[in-house]
């Protein structure tokens, strides 16, 4: 304490269950400066996941398809996730199997850019499947 107080520094506590316990004299607050900036830097370098949504019905035509295959394409190559779904309503939920074939096709065209995380599955009115970026060279 009496180091401390000559240097007009703080003792801080590291260990206290050692034995006996382990105390350290600097100063607190530029410690405590020094670890909030650390931290925000590590946020700062965190990878943000970005999902994206594309949605269809279970008739979706040739060109609308195309249309969001490609907007799809470009979403996996800017490196975001993809959602794809295709939401039924009233009683088109009759062509669940048509919702499942169109959603493996568009995973079929986009196998080379993106791979399937999680395949085609019924949640409710909507069928659902998630696209990943592949890793490039």
């Amino acid at each position: 304490m009496e180091i401390a107080e000559e240097q007009e520094l703080d003792l801080v506590e590291i260990s206290p269950n050692a034995s006996p316990p382990v105390a350290k004299v600097m100063d607190y607050k530029k410690f405590l400066y020094e670890q909030k900036k650390r931290e925000k830097v590590l946020k700062a370098k965190a990878t943000k996941v970005v999902v994206k949504e594309i949605r269809f019905g279970p008739q979706t035509d040739d060109h609308d398809y195309e249309f969001k295959r490609k907007n799809a394409e470009k979403f996996l190559k800017d490196g975001a996730k993809l959602k794809a779904f295709v939401f039924f309503k009233g009683r088109s939920i009759v062509f669940k199997d048509q919702g499942q074939i169109l959603l493996l096709r568009l995973a079929q065209d986009l196998e080379e850019i993106g791979k399937v995380e999680q395949m085609p599955k019924l949640e409710g009115k909507r069928m659902t499947m998630f696209m990943s970026p592949r890793k490039t060279k």
